[in-house]
């Protein structure tokens, strides 16, 4: 369920509203005790400002081209003790180009721009990387803020080569086929009790330090971040959680601040963090299913699939049938079959490519569904360490239900209104009914009027993994902030995207701190997909 590397990350289910206001048999948890923590936030910055980042060549692991540099910045494991264990978080950069950025760059037309500092970036998850980012600068979108900005991405902890967490064997993680079934049985539930204890179990002895991978320590790290690349206030752009712990960043850290940037927010409200926000992102995802069967339908000469959303379903769960009888090549079953939708769900480009695999597959041609969903061996690792590190900054962040209970009880009622996501997004999540570090209590996010320079806020009005709610939530609690609307849209992430609107409000932030008049604007949205010619041409000779 994760995002593409060049796109906005999630290495999960992300978020989730409650369908409870207060879910039963949650485990207490204290709040984090502030003094100590901001003391050795206070230290390790001190000491990353002194010691700066050695840029150089990047790690093959990284998979960086030669343009990208490399460093990495230390951090305390626990800012409660800055004098203990350290940890290094890996650091990308390309440096500003400092080109004339064309029309409207600044002020003065065609003036080649001033260097506006670091521009750092955080893709989401919890548990993705952003080292890529840098690469991002050559694209046309980011071309003026690749003039003006130091583009700066980089490995939370956990992630990567970070202080990598992991709470099984790779080779375990990619299990497949699986069934994943829709209304699971009672058969089928005692199972996914056992692999969720087990893997909180796994996540307890891998990981000594694993208590301290969460939000809070997530955004006190971007604040050493921001003294270890020499930059008084930071300039940063989050996309979903990276919205999150961006939000909390500036709640802690108000006067820190230049300019932020949230693409895609997650739903700050603590009572939401993050039992309820994945419920609800379950809701979210139906909707956006029915989006991508519309779509299809109304594409039914390229896909003969079906002319409504029902008939399209019908094909879909026709092909779920088989897949669970016989799972194609060996390693494609319906757990596989709805983890490629789901990327439907997050990506509108990915339409005309699923919608062709279930058509192909129908017409006898497994071959481009077992391309599309078969798990990639070779991602094995990075897979599992993203899952661990959603796991765990999920789990550690907020209080859960213990009770399975309470969650048989709340994704079975769900699941009679949004059946596609909800049982797999419960199943992601379920190791942290059994989870065994303390937890937290949310930070309330929030800044007084004042307090905060002015941010941006970009959303999609039909994002499934972050839904638009969340937007308008951060939008009442960033006293000052903008909120720019894609408007009938739902692709997962839309700065610097195909929305020419969008990006003209994202540049006149960035390059010259200019929010929309009355701190609101609506876009068009996107043009939707074009079917794929392809396609058509290869189902042409085949009957249904």
């Amino acid at each position: 369920m994760r995002a593409a590397a060049v796109r906005y990350g999630t290495a999960g289910s992300l978020v989730l509203t409650a369908l409870v206001a207060v879910p039963a048999g949650s485990a207490s948890g204290a709040p984090p005790s502030p003094v100590p923590e901001t003391h050795g936030v206070a230290v390790a910055a001190q000491r990353a400002e002194a010691a700066g980042i050695r840029w150089g060549t990047c790690a093959k692991a990284e998979g960086l081209p030669p343009s990208v540099r490399c460093g990495t910045v230390s951090v305390p494991l626990d800012y409660a003790r800055p004098d203990g264990k350290r940890i290094a978080l890996t650091v990308s950069r390309t440096k500003a180009t400092k080109k004339t950025a064309g029309k409207g760059a600044d002020k003065a037309k065609g003036k080649a721009v001033e260097r506006q500092g670091s521009l750092v970036f955080n893709p989401g998850g919890p548990g993705a990387s952003g080292t890529y980012f840098p690469m991002v600068g050559v694209m046309p979108e980011w071309k003026r803020i690749a003039a003006a900005y130091d583009l700066v991405g980089y490995a939370p902890r956990g992630v990567g080569r970070s202080a990598p967490l992991s709470c099984q064997s790779p080779k375990d993680f990619h299990q497949a086929p699986s069934q994943s079934p829709t209304y699971p049985d009672r058969s089928y539930k005692k199972e996914r009790i056992a692999q969720a204890k087990a893997y909180a179990r796994g996540c307890a002895e891998r990981n000594p330090g694993l208590r301290h991978y969460t939000t809070l320590n997530n955004a006190r790290d971007l604040d050493v971040l921001r003294a270890a690349l020499g930059e008084r206030k930071l300039t940063f752009m989050g996309a979903s959680y990276g919205t999150y712990f961006g939000a909390v960043y500036a709640t802690l850290f108000p006067s820190h601040v230049r300019r932020m940037v949230f693409d895609s927010a997650v739903d700050p409200d603590p009572s939401q963090i993050w039992y309820g926000n994945n419920l609800e992102q379950s809701l979210a995802f139906e909707r956006r299913w029915a989006d991508f069967r519309a779509w299809v339908a109304k594409h039914d000469k390229t896909y003969h699939l079906g002319k409504t959303p029902d008939e399209v379903l019908h094909s879909y769960e026709k092909v779920r049938a088989e897949l669970a009888h016989k799972p194609a090549g060996g390693k494609v079953g319906p757990g596989q079959l709805r983890s490629a939708f789901l990327q439907a769900g997050y990506y509108d480009d990915y339409w005309p490519s699923r919608a062709s695999a279930l058509s192909a597959y129908l017409k006898g041609d497994p071959k481009p569904l077992i391309e599309q969903a078969s798990p990639e061996p070779r991602a094995a690792a990075e897979d599992e360490n993203g899952n661990a590190v959603y796991t765990a900054v999920e789990c550690n962040d907020a209080p859960w239900p213990t009770d399975f209970r309470t969650w048989d009880r709340d994704n079975s009622r769900l699941a009679r209104l949004a059946p596609f996501e909800t049982w797999d997004n419960a199943w992601m999540n379920l190791p942290c009914a059994y989870w065994k570090a303390p937890r937290q209590q949310p930070v309330d996010v929030g800044t007084a009027e004042g307090a905060l320079p002015p941010t941006l806020i970009l959303a999609a009005e039909r994002d499934a993994a972050t839904p638009y709610e969340g937007a308008q939530e951060l939008n009442r609690r960033l006293a000052g902030s903008a909120l720019v609307t894609e408007r009938a849209a739902g692709t997962h992430g839309i700065g610097a995207g195909p929305n020419e609107c969008v990006n003209r409000h994202l540049d006149a932030y960035l390059l010259e701190g200019r929010l929309p008049a009355r701190r609101a604007a609506a876009c068009a949205p996107r043009k939707e997909p074009r079917p794929s010619s392809e396609v058509r041409a290869a189902a042409l000779p085949r009957e249904r």
